[in-house]
């Protein structure tokens, strides 16, 4: 199983797996491969830059995923978003937060 990462520099730590079923025929044309997530996730995404292509048959972990649900999402709906760890998404909420009322006060 094969399948493409991206990563999003408009939300740091989010990665999306993009399953890649007839790699390496599916080379030959162009693709919008992030065209199977769902129209708001892309939105709030934003846009996506390749990160690395991986063949997940020959691998028994990854470093931030359980690898056998990544194959089940790949497989039953073609991604697999990987979100940042807790810890990061809350330290991202409060610097937005203290942006937004820094905003307020200028």
């Amino acid at each position: 199983m094969h399948c493409d990462v991206y990563k999003f520099p408009k939300n740091e730590g989010w990665y999306v797996y993009i399953a890649r079923p007839d790699y390496p025929n599916d080379t030959e044309n162009l693709k919008d491969w992030l065209g199977v997530l769902p129209a708001a996730m892309r939105t709030k995404l934003g846009f996506g830059q390749f990160v690395m292509h991986l063949d997940l048959s020959s691998r028994q972990k990854l470093a931030q995923a359980d690898i056998h649900q990544v194959k089940a999402k790949l497989n039953e709906q073609g991604y697999y978003v990987q979100a940042p760890p807790s810890e990061m998404l809350a330290a991202q909420a409060a610097i937005k937060a203290k942006d937004a009322q820094d905003k307020q006060f200028d």
